[in-house]
């Protein structure tokens, strides 16, 4: 077994030297790196390659004329990669020497969460729809990782016949009340916040819902 194929937690990744750019969200470990160009954001995939090759990771790189997103997606490997700090720290480090500038509050992964009753598996009607790949018994996924990932679950009450959807919007610990603030003053409502700072549920002003969660960043 390679190293990369052990995992670790949200709180191990956090704790480790030169990851302080990186926050942990629903989609991976994740980071985004400020560019001035799409030519400077291209120049740090050279070295995202090298350091993955290095430790056995497979990032997901997003190429930007403002920005390069970089993700360690805990999908092959059933959570984080034991190496992930390691290749994370690379990355920064060559991102530094470049120029480009860490931007830890634009970090985010979405996620759509479907509410189904008990006589109802609305999933493979949604995996045709989109085209995604399941996962595991409950999720869906995007093939390449670059539409919000869903999720299915029961329906409470259970009432046949009554589909209910509502987002998860994963963001960095530090962002958490910031972005639950702003979308309050952005005319949201909020419904439930006993569960903060793992997450707050609001809803929009036609009754949506929206959890601004954080747990993820910190759990474990």
């Amino acid at each position: 077994m390679t190293e990369s194929a052990h995992t670790i937690t949200s709180k191990q990744f956090h704790r480790e030297a030169g990851v302080s750019d990186w926050r942990v969200v629903s989609s991976g470990a994740q980071a985004v790196f400020r560019a001035s160009s799409l030519r400077h954001a291209g120049s740090l995939v050279d070295p995202i390659s090298a350091a993955a090759e290095e430790h056995g990771i497979l990032p997901d790189i997003d190429v930007r004329p403002e920005a390069v997103v970089v993700r360690v997606p805990p999908w092959a490997a059933g959570g984080i990669p034991a190496a992930a700090p390691r290749f994370a720290a690379a990355v920064s480090e060559a991102a530094g020497r470049l120029g480009l500038r860490a931007d830890s509050a634009a970090i985010q992964s979405v996620s759509v969460y479907i509410a189904q009753h008990s006589q109802a598996d609305v999933r493979p009607f949604f995996l045709a729809a989109l085209g995604y790949a399941p996962v595991g018994e409950t999720d869906a996924i995007d093939a390449l990782r670059i539409a919000p990932d869903l999720a299915f679950n029961p329906l409470t009450p259970d009432e046949p016949k009554r589909g209910r959807t509502h987002f998860d919007v994963f963001v960095p610990a530090s962002e958490a009340q910031a972005r639950v603030d702003a979308a309050l003053a952005a005319g949201g409502r909020l419904v439930d916040d006993s569960q903060a700072p793992a997450y707050w549920t609001l809803a929009s002003p036609d009754n949506h819902g929206v959890d601004i969660a954080s747990w993820i960043d910190t759990d474990g």
